[in-house]
């Protein structure tokens, strides 16, 4: 008779802590987006993405210390809410952020973020029913306008912040102390019911955001450059020339010039030259020494003198690309923090759910 092995599937932990130092390994570390990043200013890159899991919605801060441009798509089947910090400064789609605005996104929406140094943001990721539900509860209306996949809407202030700065407290308390959530059904429970009220807290007191003739021209700006970036990305191999790329969209060399200079405070050529470094990174740290080369990868990705090519792979990201393709990936930590003997949860007051313990 044949050894039959049974196999245990382990539950999954309701805390994710991801440290991402490389933006060429920032894709699908979050299960509930789906991010391309580019790191529009050349030093050590130090992101992180605390995600908890709660009963039905997951929790999600964001913080960066450099200059990212990243492309984020919510995958289908959920409705995100976006509450930005003290220093959230940047653009959305092309409109500007601040802290009093707090940002709605639905379906497979896309949004394509400009962030400062310094940037925090606190995402609540809900199943749309549910957010329904909390809605009709509170007799609140919906403030994503029918048919738009994402926008902004003007909160009061000090509920914006407050949401923002629960979602934080939260995140890091449960980085640092996972084992408060982790299989624990009821405080997820609980602390997702508390984390929903003060969201409708900060909905109830929202306004429809007034686009101005500037917000208007700065989405359209956004838009252009994603349209020359996926054109400058899909036709890997071969060099851009911007005077073609400004035919094929129907636009002018100075309009493209002016959009990058309002939106990255880039030129086109060193942003597409920035994202295409980024394509090489990628597939250099998938590959080996056996499967690939630096020069064939430059090549794909239409970097045809291998000096140049070389000196901007360095200035951007710190290391040279044979060194890259060398050495094994330091793939973004993925951790779940020790234990301490601190057990105190800090939401609003100090409480979550049942449990209440003094803001440490």
């Amino acid at each position: 008779m044949k050894n039959r092995q049974s196999h245990v599937q382990l539950p999954q932990p309701n805390v994710t802590v991801v440290d991402i130092w490389d933006p060429a390994t920032a894709v699908d570390d979050i299960e509930v987006i789906h991010q391309d990043l580019v790191q529009l200013r050349s030093g050590p890159l130090r992101a992180r993405q605390i995600a908890v899991h709660l009963e039905s919605a997951v929790l999600i801060y964001t913080s960066t210390n450099l200059a990212v441009h990243s492309c984020t798509k919510l995958v289908p089947g959920l409705r995100a809410v976006v509450a930005f910090g003290p220093q959230g400064l940047g653009t959305i789609n092309g409109l500007h952020i601040h802290p009093d605005l707090m940002l709605m996104a639905a379906r497979d929406a896309e949004c394509q973020f400009v962030v400062d140094p310094g940037y925090e943001s606190v995402t609540i990721f809900l199943p749309p029913k549910n957010f329904e539900a909390y809605l009709v509860n509170r007799q609140l209306e919906d403030p994503l306008q029918p048919g738009c996949p994402v926008d902004l809407f003007v909160c009061d202030v000090t509920k914006a912040r407050e949401f923002f700065s629960f979602g934080k407290r939260l995140a890091v308390t449960a980085a640092r102390q996972p084992y408060l959530f982790d299989g624990r059904k009821e405080v997820c429970a609980a602390t997702e019911i508390e984390l929903v009220e003060m969201l409708l807290e900060a909905i109830g007191s929202s306004e429809d955001y007034a686009a101005t003739r500037s917000d208007k021209t700065h989405q359209a700006y956004s838009r252009v450059i994603e349209m020359v970036k996926d054109r400058a990305l899909a036709q890997a191999d071969a060099p851009f020339h911007l005077t073609d790329l400004c035919r094929d969209i129907g636009v002018s060399e100075r309009h493209l010039e002016y959009a990058f200079k309002e939106i990255l405070s880039m030129s086109p050529v060193a942003f597409l030259r920035r994202a295409r470094l980024h394509r090489v990174r990628q597939a250099l740290r998938a590959g080996t020494r056996g499967t690939t080369t630096v020069s064939a990868e430059a090549l794909k990705w239409g970097f045809w003198h291998f000096g140049d090519f070389s000196k901007a792979y360095k200035d951007c990201f710190g290391e040279s690309p044979s060194d890259t393709l060398r050495r094994e990936p330091d793939r973004p930590t993925t951790e779940s923090t020790k234990p301490t003997s601190d057990k105190s949860v800090i939401p609003r007051g100090g409480n979550v759910g049942a449990s209440r313990a003094k803001d440490r």
